[in-house]
């Protein structure tokens, strides 16, 4: 079965984006595991504000290989030509994409959406790119979380910027 992967970068102090919604701050200078990443993917889950703003930019896929994307969200009407809307019973509709051939799933972009899918029990494991920044506000990564998630460390790297990647494996009790 695929699974489900949180991966992103995040604050020391645990924020995913500025107190603006800036996100100048994440590095960019080398590859940080993302290629080996992406061999491990083909899809992308994103929710509607991450896809809205990915709208309006010049390379809104940043240099990623071209994924098959799903939205959600329960307000947008429709969205891109290739991109599946996903509305109504997450849970259910997660799972059968999961049921589904093909490589893990990256969960992207979207802190409600992260919230949403944690609550459900629907990641599978955590690729934080720990950033040495404390920012001192803005989007908390995991706002809104239903009670403790047990995690089980698989992988460490650090690099010689002070990023620290850290890979954990959802715990399901």
């Amino acid at each position: 079965m695929r699974r489900v992967i949180l991966g992103l970068a995040v604050s020391l102090d645990g924020f995913i984006e500025g107190p603006n919604g800036e996100y100048d701050w994440c590095f960019t200078d080398q590859d940080y595991g993302m290629s080996e990443f992406f061999h491990r993917i083909d899809s992308s889950f994103i929710g509607r504000k991450t896809y809205e703003m990915m709208l309006g930019m010049e390379d809104p896929g940043g240099g990623f290989p071209k994924l098959k994307e799903y939205v959600f969200s329960n307000s947008l009407e429709s969205v891109k030509e290739g991109v599946v809307l996903i509305q109504g019973n997450i849970k259910e509709k997660v799972n059968a994409i999961k049921r589904e051939p093909g490589k893990d799933i990256w969960l992207f972009g979207g802190a409600i959406l992260t919230m949403s899918l944690m609550n459900l029990g629907l990641v599978d494991q955590l690729w934080l790119s720990v950033h040495p920044i404390i920012l001192g506000g803005g989007k908390p990564l995991f706002a809104g979380i239903n009670g403790r998630v047990p995690l089980k460390l698989s992988s460490s790297k650090v690099y010689d910027t002070g990023l620290v990647s850290l890979i954990y494996e959802v715990q399901n009790i």
